[in-house]
């Protein structure tokens, strides 16, 4: 039952995230939450030990007190803070430097991309969407939840938990 979290619960929160983060700007605290709780859900048939189990938390603890210092110096949002911190708490310690390479490479990306796109006036087609005004907006900010639930997609196959779940 377990696989269900990995593969259905898991995905969908981090592509609402994502997606929640390019239209709006926001990522609900809701979907961090949710995180933890299906995490709770799935560590309880996945066979991790205690010790395995306090290893993940310790990773989205270490996770939060960064990204929540990123998030006081204004470098990130709030949101992306809390969901850096649950992904990680699926992730662990074993793999969470990947993660945070992964999403930081990710970030860069995107970043670059949206500073070469924001340089050249939005295309008439795009004008009438909202979040497209937004987003081409040299004011707005990165929606880098998309890099976050990118690298946690990526990433997440590669742990203990997802071995220890899905059998492979």
């Amino acid at each position: 039952m377990g696989w269900v979290g990995l593969l259905i619960v898991f995905p969908f929160l981090m592509a609402y995230a994502a997606s929640s983060d390019l239209l709006t700007m926001l990522i609900p605290n809701w979907i961090s939450l949710a995180l933890v709780a299906a995490f709770a859900a799935v560590v309880g048939v996945s066979g991790l030990s205690w010790t395995e189990i306090g290893w993940h938390v310790g990773a989205a603890m270490l996770t939060l007190t960064i990204t929540f210092a990123l998030f006081a110096f204004g470098v990130i949002g709030g949101g992306d803070a809390k969901l850096a911190a649950a992904t990680t708490l699926w992730i662990g310690i074993g793999n969470m430097m990947d993660y945070l390479l992964v999403a930081s490479v990710l970030g860069g990306g995107l970043t670059i991309l949206l500073l070469m796109v924001r340089a050249h006036p939005l295309p008439s087609l795009l004008r009438s969407l909202p979040f497209a005004r937004h987003l081409h907006n040299k004011e707005t900010g990165v929606p880098y939840g998309i890099a976050l639930a990118a690298a946690g997609l990526a990433v997440v196959p590669q742990t203990e938990l997802w071995s220890n779940v899905c059998g492979f």
